[in-house]
């Protein structure tokens, strides 16, 4: 069994990497974006505002409720900065795990822990593909 690539020519084979490679960034930072400004963010200047409008949210001691908003924030920062992108993705990927078994145990709305799913599998992908992010940190850490 042959690959397809063998055959094509490596200008084709560039430009598709490199289409690919747009796309990743994009979709990481729209996602950084999404976790500083709309899921983070509100969590560290307004967590009181927070905690009297979603009542699931009271059901999280507010320490906590701080903390995830530092993580979130720490995450999004990280998914746009190049040597980081992979390890934030994979924390956020567990972070959103659990956001999702939150929502589906402690605040009994199983419906709600879609969407963190759907993250937490972005998030997976994207660290995946930014593998080589890892290796090449470690490197340069253990010189």
């Amino acid at each position: 069994m042959t690959t397809t690539t063998a055959n094509l020519p490596t200008d084709v084979t560039n430009r598709s990497a490199t289409i690919g490679n747009r796309v990743l960034w994009t979709l990481q930072i729209l996602l950084g974006l999404f976790f500083l400004t709309a899921s983070g963010g509100p969590k560290l200047v307004i967590p009181h505002t927070l905690t009297d409008n979603a009542p699931e949210n009271l059901t999280i001691p507010f320490g906590l409720l701080i903390f995830i908003g530092i993580v979130e924030v720490a995450g999004g920062i990280g998914l746009m900065v190049p040597r980081l992108c992979a390890l934030a993705a994979a924390g956020l990927s567990v972070l959103t795990v659990l956001a999702a078994a939150t929502q589906a145990f402690i605040a009994d709305k199983p419906s709600m822990a879609i969407f963190p799913l759907v993250l937490a599998a972005i998030f997976a992908w994207i660290a995946y593909q930014r593998r080589a992010t890892i290796t090449d940190l470690r490197n340069t850490l253990s010189r």
